[in-house]
């Protein structure tokens, strides 16, 4: 059995509804459904939730699915916070021990203090830019990847902890351009593979 914890960053705030990021989250529910082999618990930040908890959640959890938008380049406030509390309720408690590094040698080892090793996580992201914002030359993201230039924090804080990541996906043009039906359909299909890759390992 896999276990999944599906995390819904989206947020109610300004003009934002977090509609998107919902469809997305009900849309990793729909394909998880067709796995007899997966079991699933949900984490919408909208709706509240206890630190601890939560961090009993990771704990249980072999994969992480993060959704979430892309607000001025970072994440959203609430999710911030959400991470933020939870990560720090987790110290000693399954999340991580340490930063990895002993008094004797202060300069190596940074970072392997965690505690989730043997677990994978997955995040998807939304954003009002293009593609093309990000791979042309010229464009504003200077030809540097969503994984490369915004999330590169997120992913090393995912690595703190020791979680291996799984490959990324990111939802462009959603605002001025969005195909919502497209875009779900190629999402399935991402969500398809990558879960009938990782179920074959563990059936291996």
């Amino acid at each position: 059995m896999k276990k999944v914890l599906i995390i819904n960053g989206g947020q109610n705030f300004g003009h934002s509804g977090g509609k998107y990021n919902q469809t997305i989250a009900d849309n990793t529910l729909e394909v998880l459904k067709q796995f007899d082999n997966v079991e699933v618990k949900i984490t919408n930040i909208n709706e509240g939730y206890d630190k601890n908890e939560e961090v009993q959640k990771f704990v249980w959890a072999d994969v992480i699915i993060y959704h979430t938008p892309i607000w001025w380049f970072q994440l959203p406030n609430g999710f911030k916070k959400y991470i933020d509390e939870v990560f720090t309720a987790g110290h000693a408690k399954g999340i991580y021990m340490s930063d990895g590094r002993s008094a004797d040698n202060p300069k190596i080892n940074y970072g392997t203090g965690g505690m989730l090793g043997g677990r994978k996580y997955m995040v998807t992201t939304s954003w009002n830019a293009p593609e093309t914002a990000f791979t042309l030359p010229g464009e504003f993201f200077n030809e540097t990847s969503v994984d490369n230039g915004p999330l590169f924090g997120f992913h090393r804080m995912n690595a703190f902890v020791s979680l291996q990541k799984m490959e990324s996906f990111h939802f462009h043009d959603v605002e001025k351009n969005a195909n919502i039906e497209r875009d779900m359909k190629l999402y399935r299909e991402h969500l398809t593979t990558v879960f009938k890759e990782q179920l074959k390992h563990q059936l291996a």
